[in-house]
């Protein structure tokens, strides 16, 4: 397996991964599937905004993508960055996601960021329990802060401190 930056020939696969998400889970909360313009918009403001989408490559499968971008617009947030990583189905249990986050994590501190953000689904103990073996640590519950396939979703908010730099000089 090969972990590597993704590339507009990756996107099918992305949007294949995207939209089972979306179809499936309650990880994306969102009812709309995208198209394959939809994420090469997505994977080129990613790019142009100096943040990273990493994909994990068998022979020439994608089995698996991880991302952080923008927390929120405001200037005082430029240092905290949301993350993401969706898997194929049959890419489960085999390290891939494992393997994304400790690049994730490390890109992520190699730029310069402070602060990193999980938000999810309060039900999906799996993804909570991921988390905290790399370090996050609960932050807060927001109950019934989504609404997806006719039912409420609570939002757990977990971060990971990714250094202990002081904070920038001011105008930074």
């Amino acid at each position: 397996m090969l972990i590597r930056p993704a590339t507009e020939a990756d996107l099918p696969q992305i949007l294949e991964i995207h939209n089972h998400a979306v179809r499936n889970l309650d990880a994306i909360w969102t009812e709309a599937e995208e198209t394959i313009e939809d994420r090469r918009a997505w994977l080129l403001d990613r790019q142009n905004g100096g943040f990273t989408v990493l994909v994990a490559v068998e022979d020439d499968t994608v089995l698996g993508m991880a991302s952080y971008g923008t927390y929120r617009s405001r200037s005082g947030y430029r240092k905290t960055i949301e993350h993401s990583i969706y898997l194929r189905e049959d890419a489960q249990g085999r390290g891939v996601g494992k393997a994304l986050m400790e690049a994730l994590i490390a890109d992520a501190r190699a730029k310069g960021f402070h602060l990193m953000v999980a938000v999810i689904d309060a039900k999906n103990t799996g993804s909570i329990a991921f988390h905290e073996r790399f370090g996050f640590a609960l932050a807060g519950t927001l109950p019934q802060a989504g609404f997806k396939h006719g039912k409420w979703l609570d939002q757990v908010n977990m971060v990971l401190l990714l250094n202990d730099d002081p904070a920038p000089p001011r105008g930074y």
